[in-house]
Parts: C-alpha cells; structure tokens; sequence
C-alpha cells in the first residue's frame, strides 16, 4: 500500500520537488498551497484517487483544518506531512516595518503550529491506534545559525525550531509520532526569487557593513543543492525507523552548523565557572536529574 503525503508550499522550491517525487514513487498526495491552478497541470498525469489538490492558506487555521478534514475523506489515513510552507526575508531590524516582520512570523512559525496541530490530531484520532505519521518540519541553516539582514527571517525559523524540540517531549511513545527538523542549505529552487528583500536601512548602507556584504553574497552566489536529490533524500528517511531530530541538507549548512556546536561548547567550557556561580548557598543540586 502506498503511503499518503500531506504537503504545504507546494507551488515551487522543495514543496513541489517533494510532491513530484513522492507521486513519480507512486504514494498518494495531498498537495496545498494558496493558488491551486499552479499546479494543475498534475491532474493529466494523476487522478483523484493519486493526488489531491486543495487551496490552503496556512495562516487561517480554518483553511488547515479544511484540507486535513479533505485528506480524511479522500484518503482516510495520512503518513507523512511535511510542514514546508514560508518564505525568506532580507532586512535590517531597523528597517522591517511591523507589520513586515509579523506577516513573516504568521507564515513560517504560525502557519507550521496551525499545520501540526491538525497532523498531530489525525495521527491519533484518525490513523488506526499506534499508526502514528511523521512529520518533516522544513527549517533551514537559518534556523540554528543567525545571518546578517536575516533576523526576523531566523527568528521564525528558530521559533519552530524550539517548538519542534517541545513537541517531540510531549507526545506519548505509544502514538508512534515523529517529528524531525530539516535544515536546507543553499538549493537550486525558486526561494531565492520569492525572497522579500526591503530596502536597505541607511545606517547600515556601507559597502563594508555585514548586512551589504550578506545582501551581496545572497545575490550573487548560486546556490550548490539539488532540490530533486533533496526530496528523495525525504522519500527514503519516511522509510527509516529510527531519525535524529534534526538533519541538515547540504555541505554547507552542515559546515554552518557543526562551526556553531562547535563555539557553543567551547564557550560553555571557557564560562563554565562563572555559570555555576550563581548557585544559592545550600541548594540542592539537581543537574544529575537532567
């Protein structure tokens, strides 16, 4: 029996890749995204009872639920979503406008919390008790390392980050759900064309700042990933039975991210004094409970 895939962001970039890949495979998809005749083509190549196509936009939790409740009555059971819905944003803290900076936060961190919420109830209430699913939460280098004139952009990748590490606590073993970060590097996909980039703050205007140095490697540098070897790589780890709870895509997130553990322990050993100094007289310790 194929599996059913549930994919958010699937107009282009990886959400298209995954869902195409996933289809060629011969799983059945549930593919969601704001303007649903992008992808229509589809339908010549697959039927209803192969894919299905359904207008979402994930910051109304209204549209969410609609889908998942679709997915019930055209599939009646779901393994794999993946939580791929965002965008990129390039700007200065000081030149984001609010509302800016929210509209990204509502898209890649609220809209990943309406999307998991629906997967996490039809994995135990619809799937067959102990089914479970899966679900790829799709985050990004810029999730576990800051870059410059990316701070809201990290902010909301970090935020679901976090938010996937509590969830992976909070779920009972018996409902067999798993969650798993994946952080893309640099790939070949559309990203980078839909990537809102605002006017740069005058303050930080020169060509030496590291919000100009970083605004120009972004629109220079062509990016090394494959997207199509990027979605296989998540048809075969929907397969594995035991998954870490993050994996990078890439050499050089991987590179980013190993750099940044790297400096972490090394600052925690350096300061490892001045942590512990804070303990009150006569505490108990409990650290050996953690």
């Amino acid at each position: 029996m194929s599996t059913v895939w549930f994919v958010t962001g699937s107009s282009s970039g990886f959400g298209l890749h995954i869902v195409t890949e996933a289809l060629a495979a011969g799983n059945r998809v549930v593919a969601t995204l704001r303007n649903p005749d992008v992808i229509k083509y589809l339908t010549s190549q697959y039927g209803a009872d192969k894919l299905l196509i359904y207008q979402v936009d994930v910051t109304k939790p209204e549209e969410v639920a609609a889908a998942f409740d679709a997915t019930q009555a055209t599939f009646g059971s779901l393994d794999v979503v993946v939580n791929n819905a965002g965008y990129g944003l390039i700007s200065e803290v000081e030149g984001t406008p609010d509302e800016e900076a929210r509209r990204q936060l509502e898209v890649n961190f609220w809209g990943a919390v309406h999307v998991t919420r629906n997967a996490l109830r039809f994995f135990r209430e619809v799937n067959p008790q102990g089914k479970g699913g899966l679900i790829f939460h799709i985050s990004s280098m810029g999730g576990f390392v800051g870059n410059p004139a990316s701070a809201f952009y990290s902010a909301s990748k970090f935020a679901m980050e976090g938010f996937t590490e509590s969830i992976v606590k909070d779920l009972p073993p018996e409902w067999n759900i798993r969650n798993v970060i994946i952080e893309p590097g640099g790939f070949k996909t559309s990203f980078k064309s839909s990537m809102l980039s605002l006017p740069q703050h005058p303050a930080y205007s020169s060509p030496d700042s590291p919000t100009s140095q970083f605004r120009g490697l972004v629109g220079k540098i062509e990016m090394m990933g494959d997207p199509i070897k990027a979605a296989r790589v998540l048809l075969s780890l929907a397969k594995e039975p035991k998954l870490p709870l993050r994996i990078q895509l890439g050499a050089d997130c991987w590179t980013m991210v190993r750099r940044k553990a790297q400096k972490v322990l090394e600052d925690l050993e350096e300061w490892e004094q001045v942590s512990k100094s804070t303990i009150a007289e006569g505490a108990f310790d409990y650290t050996h409970l953690l």
